[in-house]
């Protein structure tokens, strides 16, 4: 059966809607007819995609900190959602370091509150725990981390992700084992996703969108750097599959999963600019030296989606220069006068397109 006939009329929530990828999965989730609800803090940038695309107008918008532990299991209650996507996260890297309090109590303490939350659940629901590839103590070898390698990292943000994972699995082995247990639930680990809509700080996509829209040259901190990249709506994908298939076959709680794109397109930094710079006239940009005082960035950190290709029937359906494509094509409809207020249309039609060139290659299948 096709994914569509799994969420429809179903009661889906969202932690962290706001955010990019949350703002992506809402609007997929609305087009498939769930009703869906959203908790979350405001939008974490202005312009955002979650404003631009009017999905404030189409689900449940509750603004709650996922640190609020009685607010988010009195929520939860009330909702008795079908479906739990788990994304709320602080999810910058370098404002780790500025912030590592929030960043562990958002990214910790948030996904115990909700892990918590779902106890409370009176009838079955489905939950997809997010968290991160940078959850894998990164050793920077040339391999695919597997999802039974070791978790943790040097920085506050990927230590903070390495011990969500280790909740998430004591959570299930403490509280949902028992045969009469309603919920059933799995982990996500994506990379850096890129797309349309989004404006966060210290990310190379936005850093470019705000300079070149601006008539300005972009500074590369780390051009040599290589990245998983992948559109964001590849890991959506792989997160509304797991559901579905998790819906279906018990065999899989409690398991975790990669979703990453193909090999060859794990690409660096320079490479990515160079092939957005394709599709965006009159861009510059200029290399800047790594500073040796400054927080520690990983250079190489690719994922083995192996598991997911073979439990899940999932892989990657674009490759590097569709991604990169698709990514500014949105930007450019944003930044065309003419076409601004049909941010929502746009959005919606790139899902659409997505959506049907996986299921050219025989994705999006549940079982």
């Amino acid at each position: 059966m096709l994914i569509e006939s799994v969420f429809n009329n179903k009661k889906v929530l969202i932690t962290g809607h706001t955010g990019f990828k949350g703002s992506w999965l809402a609007s997929w989730l609305n087009y498939l007819g769930a009703d869906v609800s959203g908790i979350a803090l405001p939008p974490p940038s202005s312009p955002s995609l979650f404003d631009e695309a009017g999905i404030t107008n189409e689900i449940l918008d509750i603004r709650l900190d996922v640190r609020n532990h009685e607010g988010l299991i009195k929520i939860v209650d009330e909702l008795q959602p079908d479906f739990v996507f788990h994304l709320a996260a602080q999810s910058l890297v370098r404002k780790s370091y500025t912030d590592p309090i929030e960043t562990w109590q958002t990214n910790v303490l948030g996904t115990l509150n909700l892990l918590d939350s779902l106890r409370k659940i009176n009838e079955q629901c489905i939950a997809i725990i997010v968290t991160s590839d940078k959850c894998y103590d990164n050793v920077e070898w040339v391999w695919g981390y597997r999802e039974n390698d070791r978790l943790g990292g040097p920085d506050p943000y990927s230590a903070s992700k390495g011990a969500a994972e280790l909740a998430f699995n004591s959570y299930v082995k403490s509280f949902f084992q028992s045969p009469d247990n309603g919920v059933l639930i799995a982990s996500a680990r994506a990379g850096n996703v890129i797309g349309g809509g989004d404006w966060a700080k210290d990310r190379v996509v936005p850093d470019c969108i705000r300079a070149w829209s601006a008539g300005e040259t972009v500074e590369l901190r780390n051009p040599k750097a290589t990245r998983p990249w992948q559109h964001v709506l590849e890991p959506l994908s792989g997160y509304l599959l797991l559901a579905c298939h998790l819906s279906k076959n018990q065999d899989i709680h409690g398991e975790s999963y990669n979703f990453g794109p193909m090999d060859k397109d794990i690409k660096s930094v320079q490479q990515l600019v160079e092939e957005m710079s394709r599709h965006w006239d009159k861009v510059n940009w200029r290399d800047i030296p790594a500073s040796s005082d400054g927080p520690y960035e990983s250079n190489l950190l690719k994922l083995n989606c192996d598991k997911a290709l073979m439990h899940l029937n999932w892989h990657a359906a674009m490759d590097f220069k569709e991604t990169i494509r698709m990514t500014v094509e949105w930007y450019k409809e944003f930044y065309d006068a003419d076409k601004k207020s049909q941010m929502k249309n746009i959005t919606v039609a790139q899902i659409v397109e997505y959506t049907n060139l996986a299921k050219a290659q025989g994705l999006l299948w549940a079982m």
